[in-house]
């Protein structure tokens, strides 16, 4: 059992994670900012809040060291799950897009690594077919189903974001890699401006929605989450994360006012419950060598 403190800023991480879809919903449903311009912003925002972090972190150290971490692969991860992110929210609601992205972003994990020749015991293949399923059927054509254009975008963006953490895996210094990735794919957001020059439409409204998004629930979310992941352990960290599709409901139904659905609890059962059944499977195992 976490101590109170490790408790409270885990929790504070997750509802971090679940807030950028609430804000980014939030502003794109009620067109106060264009995807583009949320996108960019959130970016921006995120890059300067995460290099103050750092600052006030390490006083000690050069900074041009500190926000030069991270990587050019991981920045191209980083803003194609960004981009992808924000135009995904122009078709779907709240906790179909969380729902969305979170699955995505474990199959993508999961499929690496069944490529990469590991092996999985029984009850690894029936969580994993039990999230499929539920993918599955969050798609089924109907009333509740979501526009195949949203669908593949937060596909996309889920894939990018499987990568990202992929590709930082093994990090030694995560928060600055994160901040140097964040300040490589900032300037890149604004290629995003190139094809939509005709539909750029930023308020006030819309504009805060998106630094709120970047500084707090993107750079200070990311700050807790990394200061609170050496004391879990990889299990602990990914059961928890089940919890962000469902705090992303919860707040998109309560702020944003959207339904929740039938097909849509269903397939968050199907598919969350599908992701812990494996890895209650994985944590029953050793460490296995690939095939």
């Amino acid at each position: 059992m976490l101590p109170p403190r490790h408790a409270s800023l885990t929790l504070l991480a997750l509802l971090a994670f679940a807030a950028n879809s609430v804000l980014c919903r939030l502003a794109l449903g009620t067109l106060s900012i264009d995807a583009a311009s949320f996108t960019a912003v959130r970016l921006v925002s995120g890059a300067l809040t995460l290099v103050v972090i750092l600052a006030l972190r390490h006083r000690h150290k050069r900074m041009s060291a500190l926000v030069l971490a991270g990587s050019w692969r991981g920045a191209g991860f980083l803003w194609l799950y960004a981009a992808s992110f924000s135009f995904a929210y122009v078709q779907l609601d709240t906790a179909t897009g969380a729902l969305l992205l979170f699955g995505t972003v474990q199959l993508t994990m999961i499929i690496t690594s069944l490529l990469r020749g590991e092996r999985l015991t029984g009850l690894e293949w029936l969580g994993l077919w039990m999230a499929v399923g539920g993918f599955l059927y969050l798609i089924v054509p109907g009333l509740t189903a979501p526009t195949r254009l949203g669908f593949m975008l937060m596909v996309i963006s889920g894939i990018a974001w499987g990568f990202y953490t992929l590709n930082g895996r093994g990090s030694s210094q995560p928060l600055a890699d994160t901040a140097g990735n964040f300040v490589r794919a900032a300037p890149f957001a604004l290629l995003l401006y190139l094809p939509f020059t005709d539909s750029i439409l930023i308020s006030s409204h819309g504009f805060w929605l998106a630094v709120a998004s970047g500084a707090l629930a993107s750079g200070i979310g990311y700050a807790l989450w990394y200061s609170v992941l050496p004391v879990l352990s990889g299990i602990q960290a990914s059961v928890l994360q089940l919890s962000v599709p469902i705090l992303a409901a919860v707040g998109g139904a309560i702020i944003v006012l959207e339904p929740l659905t039938t097909q849509l609890l269903i397939a968050t059962g199907l598919l969350l419950g599908g992701i812990g059944v494996f890895l209650t499977g994985r944590a029953k195992q050793p460490a296995r060598p690939p095939r």
